[in-house]
């Protein structure tokens, strides 16, 4: 689908005022829980290039499995800021502190357009990594923002759109992980004891290559046609990334791309997960879901419990412990776990246990095994036989005031947002993705609270079959204020309601089919054009998102 010509001067005169924007100093900042900064006018921090390119991993015996990745050139800055994940196609740990000053440029030696999004960070428009923003292969992209987000595990990927599963999939993505001073004072886990796990499912062909919707993934596809302009977001959209798969894999594949793409192998830090060798003593495990639609039931094989420190947002208040623990698309949480109070030689499963996710049993968009909420091993971890240093977590870990949903302009009314499917299409509303619009209900006041709503009822459903959603909305982080969920829903939700973690600060909530899920949401700093969406990425990239904008 192509733009019209007053559609795309629109859009030219967007992307240079958007560049001119990036590549100006950094601007303020203030989000509750985040103070407010003057404007950024010195030198960075942190200056570095993520070059986006093709290259090859080894993950499995046999030949190479061909990725996308971001390769790392520091610039200016500390050295230990920037880890590279050795032997993964995922990468880099990004590693900073609140207050620093970060530039980051974005090179594009991909094949097609591509944009990075700073998951969980609450950066201007221009920053933020809108698919309007994307550029074309062999520019140039340049971020510039202060660093004020509470310590925790933020991430980042790529954001094109039509494209963004593809090149999720093919190996896009990273850990952004702040620290602050509240954080440094409780002594909490750190240097080998602080674990990043990024957990993602990937099917394979017999060569070892990336299989996406039906179709082996060489080196991510080529550029979407429908990349750009009014209403691609539907089957535009799909007609760039989606389709192509499905064409080439059947109607399974069709499914998939429709329901959400489900592989059959289980990777952790962008490899087969082998045997962890571990100290005898406290761990903090930094879980990532970066999987295109799978959703985890986490908890440990022997029943122990999980004790959760913190979310999206960072540190919860207090630890609170859980049999299980439940992790959707883009969901992030961290783990206190005492390994020292284990035998030495002993052994610990991280497990995903079955759960129904209302899919029916989904399987893979190969068509294989591990349908969606199936059992399987995540992560085994080995004791070492060292001496034992047991601990606790800190009692308390952070303050975090408890949400008061009375500050909302609509406390008594909150605005409404529902996913939709209509001619095999996704949308929110009934409306699918336009890339420069948002309605009167998606327009927000600067400076203001509001309560949204989202409903996962029978419009959100295809072919009759309910499905969950990854709900995610850029620019901020949100309270979580209630759920409720259908009757007829019960028995389904009953198997992953005692793993909701809602404490504290948030950026993706899990819904599930026949579900009610109420965020207390606020708009400050930086008006502009920002995205909510289905996290769940082939749901996104065929128009379950849309945008919301912040009006001065």
């Amino acid at each position: 689908m192509h733009a019209s010509e007053p559609d795309a001067d629109r859009r030219a005169l967007l992307l240079r005022s958007a560049r001119a924007a990036a590549g100006a100093a950094g601007m303020a900042w203030g989000l509750s829980p985040w103070p407010a900064q003057g404007q950024e006018t010195a030198r960075p921090d942190l200056h570095l290039e993520l070059h986006a390119e093709p290259g090859e991993v080894s993950i499995r015996p046999g030949a190479p499995t061909r990725v996308w990745r971001y390769r790392t050139r520091l610039l200016q800055g500390d050295r230990a800021a920037v880890e590279d994940m050795a032997g993964s196609y995922l990468g880099p740990i990004i590693r900073v502190r609140r207050g620093q000053r970060v530039r980051i440029d974005l090179v594009n030696g991909l094949g097609e357009p591509t944009i990075i999004h700073w998951h969980g960070l609450h950066v201007p428009e221009a920053m933020d990594g809108h698919p309007r923003f994307a550029i074309a292969p062999g520019e140039r992209y340049v971020y510039t923002f202060t660093v004020v987000n509470r310590a925790g595990c933020y991430w980042f990927h790529p954001h094109p759109h039509g494209r963004t599963g593809a090149q999720v999939y093919a190996g896009l993505a990273g850990l952004f992980i702040v620290s602050d001073d509240e954080e440094a004072a409780l002594g909490l886990p750190s240097g080998a004891q602080d674990v990043p796990l990024v957990i993602q499912d990937r099917a394979f062909d017999g060569d070892n290559q990336f299989v996406y919707l039906g179709r082996t993934l060489e080196g991510a596809g080529t550029p979407s046609r429908g990349m750009m302009g009014r209403g691609e977001g539907g089957m535009g959209g799909m007609m760039g990334g989606g389709m192509r798969g499905m064409m080439g894999g059947g109607m399974g594949s069709m499914m998939a791309a429709m329901m959400g793409m489900l592989g059959d192998q289980i990777l952790v830090n962008g490899a087969m997960p082998a045997v962890r060798e571990v100290a005898r003593r406290p761990y903090r495990l930094r879980m990532l879901n970066a999987s295109n639609t799978r959703s985890f039931k986490l908890a440990w094989s022997d029943g122990a419990p999980l004790h959760v420190i913190g979310n999206d947002g960072g540190l919860l208040a207090r630890p609170v412990q859980r049999a299980y623990v439940m992790l959707a698309p883009a969901e992030r949480v961290d783990l206190w776990v005492d390994f020292g109070s284990r035998p030495a030689g002993s052994e610990a499963v991280l497990r995903s246990l079955a759960f129904d996710s209302g899919m029916g049993g989904m399987m893979g968009g190969a068509g294989r095994g591990l349908a969606d909420g199936a059992a399987f091993e995540v992560q085994r971890f080995r004791m070492d036989t060292g001496p034992a240093l047991p601990g606790e977590p800190p009692s308390v870990l952070s303050t975090i005031a408890p949400a008061d949903p009375r500050v909302a302009v609509n406390v008594s009314h909150p605005k409404v947002f529902e996913p939709t499917m209509g001619m095999m299409v996704w949308g929110i509303n009934g409306e699918s993705f336009d890339m420069l619009a948002a309605s009167e209900l998606e327009t927000v006041k600067l400076g203001t609270h509001e309560i949204w709503e989202f409903r996962n009822d029978a419009q959100g459903s295809m072919m009759g079959m309910a499905m969950p959603h990854s709900m995610h909305v850029h620019g901020l982080q949100f309270r979580v204020l209630s759920r409720t969920v259908a009757r007829r829903y019960a028995r389904e939700y009953a198997t992953v309601s005692a793993g909701l973690v809602d404490d504290g600060w948030k950026d993706t909530v899990l819904l599930m089919p026949g579900e009610r899920v109420r965020l207390l949401m606020q708009f400050r700093d930086y008006p502009g054009l920002f995205l909510y969406h289905c996290h769940m990425l082939e749901h996104e990239d065929s128009g379950l998102m849309r945008n919301y904008r912040v009006s001065a």
